[in-house]
């Protein structure tokens, strides 16, 4: 395994297919599973991950995916953040805001942990050579392919166009050139999203079944999902906490909003608190959200809880969630008061996505035979 770059280089690093942990297996992992191989040799790997400028980040978020990039990037991987705007438009007319929920995401990520000195945060639209990696990859990937996709499907259904656009069809494979542009080999992801980084790795291999090296090596490496602890929260109805189905607590909200959200959050009618996943969904996922803010077994809590019913399961969520929070919301507060920074680890943050993305589109057009 080859050694990536670091942030003030202009290269990818050509990492061989699958040689991605430990272990060398192929499929997701949980973030403990490669622990000791990444601290071995943090530098071998390289991590994309990013969100949509749609709204406020919330706990799903953070649970699912923020703590994991800030964990890593701790340990010494190097870590790019994409900021995927073009891709809004996949399920509405317009970008609404997108100047202003894009420095919010920002501010997001640098309240929970991201070294900005460290990281490569970037625009999808700041990266011309990114977008010119869609055409090759689409020319992988089979109709069929894309109306099968689970993720898409979900994301069609809650859509709010009237018909579905070619943009939204395609969006996994917009997503496999963010990740495979800069040659990451580690996606931290919620479980929803594992169809999508599926199509990234089956481009990567199809790339190379037609276009390999005269060497033999693969152009992309075969990124792997990284799964959190908590790979998928529900929202306060009982489904998927989405900024989009309003069923969310962003890490943004004050501790009232965050208290108001949570009392209407969706349990049953059984006093008794058990954390039981499958029998009940709603009460589990509450228990194990004040788990997570207190490092502490769902169990734990749930027999702590007792017979108090779902009103004192709901004052221990937000207690526990107001509490963990408070530091990041001090430290967002702070950074949100200066927009000028914030503009400026964007552009630093584009300049250096621009020259990884030149030279990987360099290094395709070459094995492809193009000028």
């Amino acid at each position: 395994m080859t050694t990536a770059t670091t942030a003030s280089t202009a290269t990818a690093p050509n990492v061989p297919a699958d040689a991605t942990g430990p272990s060398h297996l192929t499929g997701p992992a949980d973030l403990a599973d490669l622990d000791e191989g990444i601290r071995d040799n943090p530098a071998a790997h390289r991590v994309l991950t990013g969100d949509r400028p749609t709204g406020p980040l919330h706990l799903g978020h953070y649970f699912g995916s923020l703590r994991n990039r800030v964990h890593l990037q701790r340990l010494g991987v190097e870590m790019f953040l994409v900021i995927p705007d073009y891709q809004v438009i996949t399920d509405r007319d317009v970008a609404d805001r997108l100047a202003e929920h894009t420095e919010n995401l920002v501010v997001d990520y640098l309240a929970t942990g991201i070294d900005a000195d460290r990281a490569t945060i970037f625009t999808h639209s700041s990266v011309p050579a990114l977008n010119q990696l869609l055409l090759p990859f689409l020319s992988l990937v089979s109709v069929a392919e894309l109306h099968r996709n689970p993720t898409v499907k979900d994301e069609i259904a809650h859509s709010s166009q009237a018909a579905v656009n070619g943009l939204m069809l395609t969006y996994p494979v917009h997503q496999a050139a963010d990740i495979l542009f800069c040659k990451a080999d580690l996606v931290p992801v919620g479980k929803d999203q594992l169809p999508h980084l599926e199509v990234a790795r089956t481009v990567a291999r199809r790339f190379h079944e037609r276009y390999p090296h005269l060497d033999g090596t693969p152009v992309f490496p075969r990124p792997r999902a990284l799964l959190s602890s908590a790979p998928l929260l529900l929202g306060t109805d009982g489904g998927k906490m989405s900024k989009s189905r309003g069923n969310s607590v962003p890490l943004a909200a004050d501790e009232d909003t965050t208290a108001r959200l949570l009392k209407g959050a969706k349990t049953d009618a059984d006093r008794r608190i058990t954390y039981d996943p499958v029998g009940r969904p709603e009460v589990a996922n509450l228990l194990l959200l004040a788990g997570l803010c207190q490092d502490r077994a769902p169990e734990e809590l749930a027999e702590e809880i007792g017979d108090g019913g779902a009103a004192a399961l709901k004052r221990t969520v937000t207690e526990a969630v107001n509490e963990h929070l408070r530091p990041i919301r001090a430290r967002r507060a702070e950074l949100a008061a200066d927009r000028g920074h914030i503009r400026q680890v964007l552009r630093t943050g584009s300049e250096h996505a621009n020259a990884i993305a030149d030279a990987t589109l360099t290094e395709v057009r070459a094995v492809m035979g193009s000028l």
